[in-house]
């Protein structure tokens, strides 16, 4: 966790700490109330994100304290969404901040520089051979279908958008025959494009399926 500095007041100027660990990268940003990026950090690690978030949030706070924190809460990787929300619920314990919910998958739309008016799919793997899917308005990034977990073959059936982003594009796109592939992760910089309604939801997981692992009950 990072360090908490001992006088946080003249550090405490209005900032948004932004944070996802849903992808094989860890991003972390730390942005004006107005939009302007302070700093940022993508690292694609791939394993590892408990280990390397909170050195990043450290390294990228320099001694300021946010007066909010907005975290990915999903749909990804299971464990990384849970090493994101326990990193920024600590964060937002220790500093007395407010904490809010982000859409990834809208996250990772918003942080393709290929992006148009023209919708945008995400596409990203989401276990037992099945992708996570989802299209957004290119302009807006309002979602224009729900999030669906589909078979590869299911996904480019239902999926018309040219653009397709994230781990998943390249199936998808392989299997419908045509589009436009771009294989990035989220960037938490981009994270205040999105429409307020999908960086404003509860700090809860969004997983979109359940998890593979389950509690044994009580005989």
């Amino acid at each position: 966790m990072p360090t908490l500095p001992n006088d946080p007041a003249p550090h405490r100027r209005p900032m948004i700490l932004a944070i996802d660990s849903s992808s094989a990268a860890c991003t972390v940003a730390l942005l004006t109330t107005g939009g302007e990026v302070h700093a940022s950090i993508d690292e694609r690690i791939d394993r590892g994100h408990a280990e390397r978030l909170a050195p990043m949030i450290e390294q990228l706070l320099g001694g300021h304290i946010p007066t909010q924190i907005l975290v990915g809460i999903g749909p990804g990787s299971f464990t990384g969404i849970r090493v994101g929300l326990a990193t920024a619920q600590g964060l937002s314990i220790g500093w007395e901040v407010d904490l809010r919910g982000v859409d990834s998958l809208a996250l990772l739309a918003a942080s393709s520089d290929r992006r148009t008016d023209q919708p945008v799919a995400v596409a990203i793997n989401g276990g037992h051979g099945e992708l996570f899917v989802r299209t957004f308005d290119g302009r807006t990034l309002q979602p224009l279908d729900d999030v669906r977990s589909l078979k590869p073959g299911d996904a480019a059936t239902a999926i018309t958008a040219s653009l397709v982003v994230g781990s998943g594009a390249a199936a998808l796109v392989d299997v419908r025959g045509h589009g436009d592939v771009d294989d990035i992760v989220p960037s938490a910089s981009r994270v205040l494009s999105l429409p307020e309604d999908l960086r404003s939801l509860d700090p809860k997981p969004a997983y979109a399926r359940a998890p593979d692992a389950k509690p044994k009950v009580a005989a």
